[in-house]
């Protein structure tokens, strides 16, 4: 008896499942596009911490007010140093307009130069053992992920100044913010210009195998497809070996366009390995060719080197851009222009909501829109920047927007 039962159970649960649940009988299935969408999608519905952490005092007994910074406090280091510079200077401007209620800000940077062994211990202390109320970093994608799984754990802003791994801001943490737009808004930029130079059916795409440039890659393809492009050839290479037979091959084939998905130097260097190989056609790259180190290793390449333009500084240059070349000799790259961004916002935040890591969160996102150093910040509902971008040329080791 009870299988029987079982089976007619079934039976009315398929016949409800064939049709429309709570439709009149006759009716015909009511399509998903007449009423609600057959699914949620999470990307549309800002996202809002919504626990415990807001009822908190703020301490009465502090000394000063400790800001994380997960990345490297060496301003000479090769990569990450101009982010380090540029925090300082906000800090320090900071500190000059009276800190926050009579207290000092004050830095607290944890590195590890190998972050996926090291990082998470590192960025664990400053959220424990350091005491900080937000975090600046990572210093790019994979680290910037480091940090957000701590953030997600420990419940406090992770706001990053150079990352554009999209990715970072889709795992749907409440507390992770972007300064800079994502790949999704910068590669398609690299597949309108191939159009517009009449290339959609003869590039190549040289990518290195780092985190950001197989982020970057993915974007890029996506954006191909949609308009049914395709590289004629597509290589990936390990950014650290000699990249001259990759050249070579490349400058043999004469593409009307090569794209180049590369950190800075290992950008530079295959920059420079295909005009000496032959190769005088447009080359387009990632965000990276604006970092400062892309242009000083690429100096002597010549002819049209096109990437996304993040920064742009203007003349006379800002207070910022003004010290940071006395202290560093060299003007701030976007890297550093938006580390200062990432640093100023916080410290904003800090100053509206107090010492409260919840409602620090909270008015870092109610801030937007913000203007900062490289261009306006406006958050979209996963904490990514929805500002727009353009173009830009490196020619003779000066960068300006393209026509």
């Amino acid at each position: 008896m009870a299988r029987c039962t079982t089976w007619l159970v079934f039976l009315w649960l398929g016949s409800v499942g064939a049709g429309t649940l709570g439709a009149e009988p006759g009716a015909a299935p009511r399509k998903a596009s007449e009423g609600r969408a057959a699914f949620h999608d999470g990307r549309k519905q800002p996202l809002e911490y919504v626990g415990p952490g807001r009822e908190q005092a703020e301490p009465t007994d502090l000394e000063e007010v400790r800001i994380g910074y997960f990345g490297p406090d060496d301003p000479g280091h090769a990569e990450f140093g101009d982010l380090w510079s540029a925090a300082r200077v906000a800090i320090d401007e900071a500190n000059r307009q009276g800190g926050y209620r009579g207290k000092p800000f004050r830095l607290v940077a944890r590195w590890s130069d190998n972050p996926w062994t090291g990082g998470a211990a590192q960025a664990t202390r400053l959220v424990y053992g350091d005491g900080v109320w937000a975090i600046v970093g990572g210093v790019d994608g994979a680290t910037t992920h480091l940090a957000e799984q701590i953030a997600a754990k420990a419940r406090l802003a992770i706001v990053s100044p150079a990352s554009t791994d999209r990715t970072a801001n889709s795992a749907f943490v409440p507390w992770m913010f972007s300064c800079l737009p994502g790949d999704d808004v910068l590669a398609p930029l690299l597949v309108e210009r191939l159009a517009a130079i009449q290339a959609q059916d003869a590039f190549v795409i040289l990518a290195a195998d780092d985190h950001d440039a197989r982020v970057f890659l993915s974007q890029l393809t996506a954006a191909l497809r949609k308009r049914s492009f395709a590289p004629r050839r597509r290589f990936v290479f390990a950014g650290a070996t000699d990249s001259a037979p990759l050249a070579q091959q490349t400058a043999r084939e004469n593409p009307r366009a090569v794209v180049v998905l590369a950190p800075a130097e290992a950008g530079a260097r295959l920059t420079i390995q295909l005009r000496e190989a032959g190769y005088g056609g447009p080359i387009l790259a990632g965000p990276w060719m604006g970092r400062r180190r892309f242009m000083e290793l690429a100096a002597g390449a010549g002819g049209d080197l096109v990437f996304p333009l993040l920064y742009a500084p203007g003349e006379p240059p800002t207070p910022f851009a003004a010290e940071f070349r006395r202290r560093v000799g060299k003007p701030p790259d976007y890297a550093a222009a938006a580390a200062h961004d990432a640093v100023a916002l916080v410290v904003a935040a800090v100053r509206r909501a107090g010492l409260n890591r919840a409602k620090i969160a909270d008015a870092i996102r109610a801030l937007a829109p913000w203007e900062g150093e490289c261009g306006p910040i406006r958050w979209d509902a996963l904490g990514g920047n929805l500002r727009s971008v353009s173009l830009g040329a490196l020619r003779n080791g000066s960068i300006a927007p393209l026509p």
